[in-house]
């Protein structure tokens, strides 16, 4: 169903959901003037540089959600293990209880992986390095804190991979409670 579309702002949740659903490459921008509602002509009008530059848009968009509601609470809040349950509930929340793909890690799989590679491996690094110093304010040593943040985002993306495969939203929460405990908080 075609949306109303007044800025370019108002595109971009469109565009995030059909790169999630369709990956850079399935999303035409046939596909992408039915969902907006916008001819190719306006499309271009917002984005000149075509589907690169709404792939760069949706991603800043995207960046610019982990880190005001997950990067930056993990790196400043002087209460690591609050930080890192809130951040739990973020997580859960922004992908929908596991019924909503991560956009960065489709990007990171499919042919569009090259040009966005040094933002793709940035959100993965600020995520672990933000969780780590978390983890350490929690009490964990150091080094062992980046290990369990690795794992932690890893288990995160996987659980979301793992969901979407077998259709089992639940596994995503199931995912969720184990790497809570594995960060040292109670269920």
């Amino acid at each position: 169903m075609a949306r109303s579309v007044a800025e370019r702002a108002d595109v971009l949740p469109v565009l995030g959901e059909l790169f999630r659903a369709h990956g850079f490459e399935g999303a035409s921008l046939a596909v992408i003037a039915k969902a907006t509602g916008l001819g190719k002509g306006s499309l271009y009008n917002f984005f000149p540089g075509g589907k690169e530059e709404m792939a760069a848009a949706v991603l800043a968009n995207v960046e610019e959600w982990f880190e005001t509601n997950l990067f930056a609470p993990l790196s400043d809040a002087p209460d690591g293990p609050a930080a890192i349950a809130a951040m739990f509930t973020a997580v859960d929340g922004y992908f929908r209880s596991g019924r909503r793909m991560c956009l960065v890690g489709v990007f990171a799989l499919g042919d569009i992986r090259d040009p966005f590679s040094a933002r793709i491996q940035g959100y993965f690094q600020r995520w672990v390095d933000a969780l780590a110093a978390a983890l350490v304010r929690a009490g964990q040593d150091p080094d062992e804190a980046r290990g369990v943040a690795e794992e932690v985002v890893a288990g995160i993306q996987g659980g979301l991979v793992m969901a979407r495969a077998t259709d089992d939203p639940a596994l995503f929460g199931r995912v969720l409670d184990r790497l809570r405990r594995r960060c040292g908080l109670a269920e």
